[in-house]
């Protein structure tokens, strides 16, 4: 049964890769990629983003120069449309995969909402 539940993953793994957002995905991060001052600006933004989740998860404050910095770069990522495009196909993806997620995990919910229930 372990090798049919893998099978089942592998042909899902194929089903993402052949679905049209993440085609789109491809397509967006191709554009992105293929202008450099895009390219640029969005790996900043990147950065940007990853340092304040870090500080958040690790619990170290964020400061008002921080806050600013990224409203900022966030009002000038909005502006160029190849980041935007992309933004917006990778929450596509995103909520895909939660969607995904949520029928994957349906059978661990039920188990424990039954052993709660008794």
């Amino acid at each position: 049964m372990a090798a049919n539940i893998f099978d089942s993953a592998y042909a899902l793994e194929k089903n993402i890769r052949e679905s049209a957002e993440f085609v789109d995905l491809k397509i967006q991060y191709a554009s992105l990629y293929a202008d450099e001052a895009a390219r640029k600006l969005f790996d900043d933004f990147r950065t940007v983003q990853m340092n304040l989740q870090e500080k958040q998860m690790t619990g170290q404050p964020i400061s008002q120069e921080e806050v600013v910095q990224a409203q900022q770069m966030v009002s000038v990522i909005q502006q160029n449309n190849k980041i935007t495009r992309l933004i917006e196909a990778e929450q596509k993806m995103s909520s895909v995969i939660a969607e995904i997620n949520k029928i994957v995990m349906k059978p661990l919910e039920e188990l424990y909402s039954q052993q709660q229930d008794q």
